[in-house]
Order: structure tokens, then C-alpha cells, then sequence
């Protein structure tokens, strides 16, 4: 299979294939089980053991190299054969004696007699290349000089001494958001350029995923070339089956990968959900068979995104089928990750250390709890309660029998209460400017639905509590009619939708950095997943990228606030989702596997039960629409189809013909699993990603009752206590950085220990403060800081800019102030009180002229901190006749009058 001639020693015809596998061949220790010939050459030794003796395979290393070293009869090989191979028909090792280290490793099956040529041409081995890489960073340059964050760096070099080590698989475990794809396209440009790499896999779990990736392959730009790295290397992201031979980077789901090494057409359905979401019914991976067209030496590389949940069960098989090094990347492994990299985490970069170092913004929780959404509800007896079907939307009423008891965990699946998806999204809109003080609209908010039915619901709602249109709110799912790329680029980029509701589309791995909001009307149990959905509001976004969508922003992106509306920040999490097995499977997961390739009998005799079932509960507008998915066909026919194709009688039969034997005669269980492989598969044409969701779809709940007669009520509205003690640590926080450096900023200086002086205080100091704040500490930029401290002392206005805002926070740190207060508010009061004593004493007051121009310095210092003689020269003096317009005003008390005006409004 692999294009080895295979030849006896008697009969060696060089010229015959590409490559020639001389058994028993003569050498001076005696007869190797076969030596392997390229372009008449000897390259390599085969080392053939029993396959009971797999259990100790590593014992024939020695048998393989004395081979390897021996002196071959007819031939003058001088030096020893490069490539050694041990293998019994179900195992095959080998090893590269030109590595480093010579190590032997598991491998499919044998490489290619070309690839073999090729690699002796390259002149050394690529475990050789790899070690003999310059280093990232020889002189020891800032990461950012580097084009990098010190987290990208210290990733990628660990990566390389990994691969140096020659460790077949490495883990990078890196914060969402902080550019985990980035960082393996710089690895991917280095191991190509200095490595030489021949090709590089860069394997996704869903279409939209490996859509971004290009973009990203697309967009960069090495530091050292000023080429973008698609001018520099072929990148082919598969849409079909077709690989473009002289790629060098291949962007792939691992869906299609799978279908292409099994020679089958990939239903694209298949590649919108990510494979974490259907469990295969079976207990053991589908087989990969060795596939010419993708050998197995085809990738030196595979870089697998999200691989915390795309390399198990039947897709681990695409990884172990090729000979490639392993790279995973994922912001949240679980125990089954860190198995599977066999522990080597070469690089961990966590959500806090992201924080701390403002590569992420952390979150706040906002609880909202009502009465129906904690206890549920009872429909009472003896009145007409509304049906609805899911699928058309199609309502009926009926009586009501007996009472009925629902659970809030029944919520939007059998029962739907309006009114508790009402109180919730109301009780949202009124809390909003609690939320996100002095807001003009709705931060960018994402809304976690549990099913399409339910996000409709939602929907609806959302827009006539917010008295707003069809653009303010979207659903962005895998089964949305409208384009769903094109309502996440208005989502990322537009100013509507200003609420977009999900079920699951982008749960992971979409970057949607305006999300400031995340309300959760779902409950999620897996502690990955719940991670990967809060990952969705954590990336950072630059103040004028953010006001682009959000105009009324005040500052950049500080944090983001998950509303929980179901208790999901509370509710127990399990560590990972099950393997494989479940007590009871879901009919979309036993059509799904069987599509996919399952055919054992406990598996078909599942599904087909559940269809026939499922077909005497159709009425004939469902028979119909089942029809249509199915290519015209009834279901009553996939069902008898399915039984059939694993009927005994019926498989032995194929099974005879397979063998070229009589009927009745034993053609072996080996033709009877592939003829039984074979029916059902022909039975199975009709199951594709479409089909499987209309019945699945069908088989829930047809109908929901309508709950009308519980209207809801709010039990608390409120943050989260973790929330508000987080803003106590943030104060604390800000307060010891103060205290730390109020030697080192003359503007502390005169606030802390000369406060006389505090009418010193000018713009350029303050601003000096800020701008090294957002250097040091970026989690305690003053507008985060505020807010953290509007949860403390539930202060509700919103200061003028970033500069009132901190001189507002150094006056409450430092003990002048009692509480927060607007530093506008201040000067406003103190301004009041001047004036007071002013009119109180022997002097003139004030005239109405007088006042107004006493009262724009007021304006001035509220916004501006301090106030100078040359500031006349400006707006809005200036217009009403600047310095000599004071003169004649005030006299020759202008410059003590300023001096007074400043050490009163920022006392």
C-alpha cells in the first residue's frame, strides 16, 4: 500500500517501482528480514517480528541496527542504512538514525519510497534541522520589539526546546485573547523557514474556525520580511477533498480531514458544529485505512486549535494516522488534554495572569433571580392552556386535565413562561445604567439561549421591551436562515445589532472583542464550556476601536459583566464531558455516528427502533417534510433499510460473494464486518446533517405549553458578592499603588503630604500619573477603578474624563473626601462656598457679569484641574475679549483673584 515492491532475494528486479523490499536479503551477520532499495540503493532495514511479540517490539532495535551496520552482500555500503523500521503487521516503529538523538516512534504504516528519497536529498534529518534553529531572541530584546507579548514569546521558544527534545506532542494552554494564533503562525514561519519544514496541518474543528485562521495566515507579516506570509508559502484551506500537492500550509477541519483519509465525500453540515457537541455512540474509533493520496509522511507538523475538545474518540484517528509532531492550543485543558500531551505543557498562560497583565479584561457578575426562573411554576386544572409547536410555531388551546407542577429546570424546553423571559430582559433594561453607568446604549451584549425555540423567544421579547427594531437584536446560530457570517460582522464591527442571542455558534474561538456584556439564560454543566462562553467578553479593545461601535464608551474596554439569569455562576460543573458512553444515547448522536461510519448491530438496531417509533408519531405534514430531507423517500424505508442491512442472512450472503465462496460456506468474520460496513452504509445515504436535525428536531418535544397564568416576579437584582468584593480588592489595589509612588509623581506628592499646595496641581502632572497608571497597572485604569468603586458606595454619576476621574480617586484614597465624589461636584460646591464667604464679607459682591466669568473659571478647573493666566488666550475667553476683558472686570486683582480661585476649587 505504502508503493514498496516487495521482492525475494532471488528475483530482485531494482527496476521495478519506486522502491524495492528485498526479503531475506544476505549480509555479513546473517539475513535481514528485508532491506529496502531506492534508486538502487539500499536505505533502510525491516525487522519483521510475530504480532504476539509486539509487547516487547523495542528489543528488536538491536537485531534492526546490527542489520543496518552489517556489510550487505553485492552492494558496497559504506556507511550504515539511515532508516530502521520494526514491525509484526499490526505495530510499525521507526527510526532516523540521522537524528540527534535517535529515537525509534510508532508510526501508521511505512513511509514512501520517495518520501525516503527525498529526505536522504534534504541532506539531514528534520529532528536534525530543528535542533540546529537559531534562536528566537539572541540578543535578549523586549518582546514587542519581537512583534510579540511576553507570553507569545516565552510559548514559542519553550515549543522549539520541546521539539529539540524531539517530544512528539506539546501543549500551549494561552488565554483567550491572547493570541494563541498568532504565536503558532510564528512557530509555523520559523519551523518552514529554518527548519524547512515541508508542510504544516493546521487543524480546526469547525468551518468558521478555519475561516479566521486563514484571515489571520492572510493578515501576517514576519518582523524580519516584509512579505505577508501567504507571499512567502502556499496556504490552501480545504473545501473539497482536493490537496493542492505544493502547499505548505493546509487549514482543515479535522472532520474533513477524516473523510478524506476514509475516501468519502464530507457532508459540510458536518463542519458548523464543532464534534465536542455529538457523542459517537460506539465504543471504539471508527478506522482509518492507509489513504495514497495523504500518506502518511504528508504533514511534519499538526497544529490542532481548541484542542481541549476536537482530538478524541473518532477523530483522534486523523492524528495518529499521520507521522507529524502534535502541537495543541487551547485556553481551557482538562485532564483528558494534558493525558493526551502526555503532560507537556510547554507553555501556561491562565485568564489571571492575562488580567494582571491587561492582555484580558476580568468580569463582574450581575445576579438576576426571579421566582419562576428558581421554582418553577404550576399551570392549574380545568382551564384552557395554549399549546405551541415548536417547529411551525403552530398554537392550539386545550384543557388543561389536572394541575401540573413544572420545574424551573423544564423552562423554554416542555414549558415556556413569556413572562419569565419578560422579567428578566426588563429588569436587564432597567438595571442597565446600574450595570454600565452614564451609557447611552446598550453595551454590545451577547445572550446564551438553550435551544433555537427558546432564542426566537428571546428575541421577540428583547425588542419590545427595548422598544426597538429587528436590527437592534439577531440570532447568530449554525442554523440561522440569514447568513450567519455576515450578522457576526455586524455584531464585531457595525453598530447594530446591539444584543445578539446564541445558542452555541460562538461559544468558542470567535473573536468578538466589543462584547462587554454576556447574560446567560442557559445553564451550562461542563466547566470547559462554561469558560470557553465567558471567553467570548474577555478581549481587550483599544478606546477608539470600542467607541466605533459603542459611542457613548468613556474609555477603553476595562472589563465585561456576565448577567447570570439562571444561577450558571453557581451551578456545579463537572471537569470534562463524558468519553463516549452514555446510559442513554440521543437520537441525533446514534444518526450522527452511524452517518459517520458506524454500522456494529447494537447501534443500527438503536436507531432504527427509535425511527420506527418516532414514524408512528408523525402526522402526514411531518411524514411529508421527513420525505423531503430524505430525498422522497419515507421514513417507514430508511427504517426497513437499516434492519435489513444488518439482517445475518443477508450479510452472510454479501459476505460469500466478498470471499469469492459459496453460499453457504464460512467466508470469515472479516468479510461479514465488511459486508455488514457495506449495507449499512448503502442504507445509511440518506442521513446527512439536514435530515438528522429535521427528525431531531421532531423527536423533542413537539409541542410546549404556554404558561400564561404565572407571571413572574424579580426576587434580587443585584451584583454578585464575589463581584463587590472584587471592587473592594480593585480600591485596595489603587490605593497602595498611590501610597507606593506618591513620592515619585508631584501631583501625590501635593495631594499626600503638601496639601496646601493643592492648587498647584496642573493638568500635565495628573496626566503624567494616568499615563504611567495605564503602563504599571492597566486593570486600575481610573474609569474601572470608579466603577468599582460605584458598587462599594453606590455612587450613580459618572465623571467628566479620566483626569477628573483620578483626581476624584486620589482625594478618596488619600482621605479628603468621605466618599467618591465628581470632581466637577467639588469644585461645583466649593466654588459655592467661596462665593458665600466672598458676599459675607466687607467686599463688593459680585456683579452679574462678574459671576458668569467667575463661573466659566469654574467650569475650567472642574474639567481641567487648574487654571492659568494664559488659558484667557483660549476658548471660551477668548470670545468675550480674554485678559483685557478681565482687567477691566476685576482691576489689578486678576492674578491674585486666579490664585485664590484655584487654592478655593481644589481645596
Amino acid at each position: 500500500e505504502a508503493g514498496w515492491v516487495v521482492q525475494d532475494k532471488r528475483s530482485i528486479d531494482l527496476n521495478r517501482g519506486a522502491g524495492q523490499a528485498v526479503r531475506e536479503y544476505t549480509t555479513d551477520v546473517g539475513p535481514a528480514d528485508y532491506v529496502l532499495f531506492v534508486g538502487g540503493t539500499p536505505v533502510g532495514v525491516v525487522e519483521a517480528k510475530k504480532e504476539t511479540l509486539g509487547q516487547s517490539i523495542t528489543t528488536a532495535e538491536d537485531q534492526t541496527e546490527e542489520y543496518a551496520h552489517a556489510k550487505l552482500k553485492w552492494v558496497n555500503n559504506a556507511d550504515p542504512l539511515p532508516f530502521l523500521y520494526e514491525a509484526t503487521g499490526v505495530l510499525t516503529r521507526f527510526t532516523d538514525v540521522r537524528d540527534p538523538k535517535p529515537r525509534s516512534r510508532e508510526v501508521f504504516t511505512f513511509h514512501r519510497p520517495e518520501m525516503l528519497k527525498n529526505w536522504l536529498e534534504a541532506g539531514s534529518s528534520l529532528r536534525s534541522r530543528i535542533y540546529g534553529m537559531p534562536p528566537l531572541n539572541p540578543d535578549a530584546k523586549p518582546s514587542r520589539e519581537l512583534g510579540l507579548r511576553d507570553c507569545q514569546e516565552r510559548a514559542i521558544v519553550n515549543l522549539e526546546q520541546s521539539l529539540k527534545e524531539n517530544r512528539p506532542r506539546a501543549l500551549i494552554q494561552m488565554a483567550t485573547g491572547a493570541g494563541k494564533t498568532f504565536t503558532a503562525i510564528t512557530s509555523i514561519y520559523r519551523l518552514l523557514k529554518f527548519a524547512k519544514a515541508r508542510r504544516v496541518l493546521f487543524l480546526v474543528d469547525t468551518r468558521n474556525l478555519g475561516e479566521q485562521a486563514e484571515q489571520e495566515f492572510m493578515a501576517y507579516v514576519p518582523t524580519d520580511d516584509n512579505r505577508k506570509f501567504t507571499e512567502l508559502y502556499n496556504v490552501q484551506r480545504l473545501r473539497s477533498s482536493a490537496v493542492a500537492p505544493d502547499l505548505q500550509v493546509c487549514i482543515s477541519t479535522i472532520q474533513r480531514m477524516y473523510s478524506i483519509l476514509k475516501g468519502e465525500e464530507l457532508d459540510e453540515a458536518l463542519e458548523e458544529d464543532h464534534p465536542a457537541e455529538h457523542r459517537p455512540a460506539r465504543k471504539e474509533p471508527f478506522p482509518v485505512v492507509y489513504n495514497p493520496r495523504l500518506p502518511i509522511e504528508f504533514f511534519d507538523f499538526i497544529v490542532i486549535d481548541e484542542c481541549h475538545r476536537s482530538i478524541y474518540n473518532i477523530w483522534q484517528q486523523v492524528l495518529d494516522y499521520f507521522d507529524a509532531f502534535l502541537i495543541g492550543l487551547t485556553a481551557t485543558p482538562d485532564k483528558r488534554t494534558h493525558a493526551f500531551f502526555r503532560k507537556n505543557l510547554v507553555s501556561e498562560y491562565d485568564h489571571e495572569q492575562a488580567v494582571a497583565d491587561g492582555v484580558n479584561v476580568g468580569n463582574e457578575v450581575y445576579v438576576i433571580e426571579t421566582e419562576v426562573s428558581t421554582d418553577g411554576g404550576t399551570i392549574p386544572a380545568r382551564q384552557l392552556v395554549e399549546k405551541r409547536e415548536k417547529l411551525t410555531r403552530a398554537r392550539r388551546w386545550e384543557l388543561q386535565d389536572e394541575e401540573e407542577e413544572y420545574a424551573a429546570s423544564q423552562l423554554d424546553r416542555k414549558i415556556v413562561n413569556p413572562d419569565q423571559i419578560r422579567t428578566v430582559v426588563r429588569t436587564f433594561r432597567q438595571k442597565l445604567p446600574e450595570i454600565f453607568p452614564g451609557r447611552e446604549e446598550v453595551p454590545k451584549t451577547l445572550v446564551f439561549a438553550k435551544t433555537d425555540s427558546h432564542a426566537d423567544d428571546i428575541i421577540q421579547i428583547i425588542r419590545e421591551e427595548f422598544g426597538e427594531g429587528n436590527q437592534f437584536c439577531k440570532k447568530v446560530t449554525y442554523r440561522n436562515e440569514e447568513d450567519p457570517k455576515s450578522v457576526l460582522a455586524q455584531f464585531r464591527n457595525g453598530y447594530f445589532p446591539r444584543i445578539a442571542v446564541t445558542v452555541d455558534m460562538i461559544a468558542t474561538g470567535t473573536d468578538v472583542k466589543p462584547i462587554e456584556c454576556v447574560l446567560f439564560m442557559r445553564d451550562v454543566k461542563s466547566r470547559n464550556y462554561f469558560e470557553q462562553m465567558k471567553g467570548r467578553g474577555t478581549r481587550v479593545l483599544a478606546y477608539d476601536d470600542l467607541k466605533k461601535v459603542t459611542p457613548s464608551a468613556r474609555s477603553a474596554k476595562t472589563h465585561y459583566v456576565i448577567v447570570d439569569a439562571v444561577g450558571v455562576t453557581k451551578s456545579r460543573k463537572t471537569a470534562s464531558p463524558p468519553l463516549i458512553t452514555r446510559p442513554s444515547v440521543p437520537l441525533k448522536d446514534l444518526a450522527m455516528s452511524v452517518m459517520m461510519g458506524t454500522h456494529d448491530p447494537d447501534t443500527v438496531s438503536s436507531l432504527a427502533g427509535r425511527l420506527a417509533r418516532l414514524d408512528k408519531q408523525l402526522d402526514s405534514g411531518e411524514q411529508a417534510l421527513v420525505a423531503e430531507k430524505a430525498g422522497g423517500k419515507p421514513l417507514g424505508s430508511l427504517v426497513k433499510n437499516l434492519f435489513n442491512a444488518i439482517d445475518p442472512d443477508n450479510i452472510e450472503a454479501r459476505a460469500c460473494e466478498l470471499a469469492n465462496q459459496p453460499p453457504g460456506t464460512n467466508p470469515g468474520d472479516a468479510n461479514r464486518d465488511k459486508a455488514r460496513a457495506e449495507k449499512v452504509k448503502e442504507a445509511a445515504k440518506v442521513l446527512t446533517g439536514d435530515f438528522i436535525n429535521t427528525i431531531d428536531g421532531i423527536r423533542r418535544e413537539k409541542e410546549q405549553t404556554i404558561d400564561h397564568d404565572n407571571l413572574d416576579r424579580l426576587l434580587r437584582a443585584e451584583w454578585d458578592q464575589e463581584a463587590r468584593e472584587n471592587a473592594e480588592e480593585i480600591a485596595r489595589e489603587f490605593a497602595e499603588y498611590l501610597e507606593r509612588n506618591k513620592d515619585g509623581f508631584a501631583a501625590l506628592t501635593l495631594f499626600y503630604d503638601q496639601p496646601y499646595r493643592r492648587r498647584e496641581v496642573t493638568y500635565r502632572m495628573v496626566n503624567e500619573l494616568l499615563e504611567k497608571l495605564k503602563t504599571d497597572a492597566p486593570k486600575l485604569a481610573p474609569l474601572r477603578v470608579w466603577q468599582a468603586y460605584g458598587q462599594i458606595e453606590n455612587v450613580r454619576k459618572t465623571p467628566h474624563s479620566e483626569l477628573t476621574a483620578l483626581v476624584a480617586l486620589i482625594r478618596r484614597a488619600c482621605g479628603i473626601d468621605e466618599t467618591l465624589t465628581p470632581f466637577g461636584d467639588t469644585v461645583r460646591r466649593n466654588f459655592q462656598e467661596w462665593v458665600l464667604q466672598r458676599h459675607a464679607g466687607n467686599t463688593e459682591k459680585f456683579n452679574e457679569e462678574q459671576m458668569h466669568w467667575l463661573q466659566l473659571i469654574r467650569d475650567h478647573v472642574g474639567t481641567s484641574l487648574h487654571f492659568e493666566r494664559d488659558d484667557l488666550d483660549y476658548a471660551p475667553f477668548d470670545s468675550k475679549g480674554g485678559l483685557g476683558r478681565m482687567h477691566e472686570l476685576f482691576g489689578d486683582e486678576v492674578d491674585e483673584l486666579i490664585e485664590e480661585l484655584n487654592g478655593a476649587l481644589v481645596g
